[in-house]
């Protein structure tokens, strides 16, 4: 039979709790965790007002009265921001484990919807991009540093500072540029966009521009028929060079390189694409970024292409080949 702790032995109990559950979270918890402990309101109170506990903010209390710092201070910023609240941008890479980068704020992102608060030194911000994937799932709240360095970047006062904090992320292996790359393709609108795209290009080793015979070698190694060479159209203001193009099947691929950010080539670019389809041709686009770091992907879509055009894969000649019935 057990013997039942008196309300001394109890307490106790409780106070272990606490101190374990505060070790794992830098000597910080939120009311609710502590409530969650088995603490009442009441016992969280005396705690403070005989200040050998300290609160911070409205739902942050510090198991100890020193000020917030390091990690601590990470804590106390999504314990305000709420249950849904993570650590974004350059304070979620700081969390990861990146040094030598100063951030003015800790950085919280909240999904659309959700309470935020003001509180000194924290910048809670409501977000669309945030999506339940984004989220890594042990330790402070935050999101994945791939995810992070490029809104990190986006985010940064300047280009300089975002440059730097991509050559950082990678070098001190928080994550990988071809990681970055890969999460850089579903940013859609971004004023800097373009310039983080062609730093990450950069960290790639893939920055200068992909030629003709490159793309040719590609297509290939995965099997492709061979393109057409400098194949030239005329549309209705002149010629139109097309970039890659499997005449025989009407499958144009338009290689995106970064030079595609300035508005006339945009224009100039719809334009031949335009003028092209006209002619029941299938133009693929193809980022000079995807093509680093998602090319299985995209030479799919051009299987997929040549195929409906009526290109025969050569592994589908042979097994045919090989058929009984198609002796």
């Amino acid at each position: 039979m057990h013997k039942q702790m008196t309300r001394d032995e109890a307490r106790r109990a409780r106070r272990r709790r606490v101190r374990r559950e505060a070790q794992t979270q830098d000597g910080v918890l939120s009311r609710r965790q502590l409530y969650g402990t088995g603490l009442s309101r009441w016992e969280v109170g005396a705690e403070l007002r005989a200040e050998r506990w300290r609160l911070h903010g409205r739902q942050t209390i510090a198991v100890h009265t020193g000020d917030l710092a390091g990690d601590a201070m990470l804590w106390h910023a999504v314990i305000e921001a709420g249950a849904r609240g993570v650590l974004d941008g350059v304070s979620a890479l700081v969390a990861a484990g990146l040094t030598g980068f100063t951030i003015p704020a800790v950085r919280v992102s909240v999904p659309r919807g959700a309470r935020v608060v003001k509180i000194a030194g924290i910048d809670i911000r409501q977000t669309r991009r945030l999506r339940p994937s984004d989220r890594v799932g042990a330790g402070i709240p935050r999101v994945w540093p791939w995810i992070a360095a490029v809104r990190g970047a986006l985010w940064a006062r300047t280009d300089r500072e975002a440059a730097t904090l991509l050559a950082m992320v990678v070098q001190q292996r928080l994550t990988t540029a071809k990681r970055i790359g890969l999460a850089l393709l579903d940013v859609r609108r971004d004023r800097r966009r373009r310039f983080v795209e062609m730093i990450v290009l950069d960290l790639i080793g893939g920055a200068q521009s992909l030629g003709e015979l490159d793309f040719a070698g590609m297509a290939r190694r995965r099997g492709l028929p061979e393109p057409d060479r400098q194949v030239v159209r005329r549309g209705r203001d002149g010629r139109i060079y097309l970039d890659v193009i499997w005449e025989a099947f009407a499958v144009v691929v338009e290689i995106d390189g970064i030079h595609h950010a300035f508005a006339q080539n945009l224009v100039n670019d719809a334009l031949r694409h335009n003028a092209v389809t006209l002619r029941n041709a299938t133009v693929l686009r193809l980022p000079l970024l995807g093509l680093r770091v998602a090319s299985d992907a995209f030479f799919a879509q051009i299987a997929e292409a040549l195929v409906a055009g009526g290109w025969t894969p050569p592994d589908v000649i042979r097994s045919a080949g090989s058929d009984p019935q198609n002796v």
